[in-house]
């Protein structure tokens, strides 16, 4: 289901404080990153994704597999950050960046 206009302000305006959690550098979505991002989503909920990678169309075809994953929105991207929401079954108040 696509974030309406003012849930994709307010995950903006949440997002501007965080640090990057994952890192995606030269070898790319490998098995190991798209765990941990996955790991990162589910208990984090909205989390910024750093898209170390120097040619700009890769990142571009990062962002779109990240688009891809399931019940994963792409909440904005700037530069080689990209911002990433994906709501809990069970959001855990001491993890999740939406109920701090």
């Amino acid at each position: 289901m696509p974030l309406s206009a003012d849930k994709r302000k307010q995950f903006r305006t949440l997002g501007h404080n965080l640090k990057p959690i994952v890192t995606i550098a030269g070898n790319g979505l490998t098995e190991g990153v798209l765990n941990e991002l996955n790991r990162a989503l589910d208990d984090h909920e909205l989390i910024k994704v750093k898209l170390a990678l120097l040619e700009r169309e890769d990142r571009q075809e990062v962002v779109e597999v990240l688009k891809s994953l399931p019940n994963t929105e792409l909440v904005q991207t700037i530069g080689k950050v990209a911002l990433l929401y994906r709501k809990a079954a069970k959001p855990n108040p001491k993890l999740s960046n939406l109920m701090r």
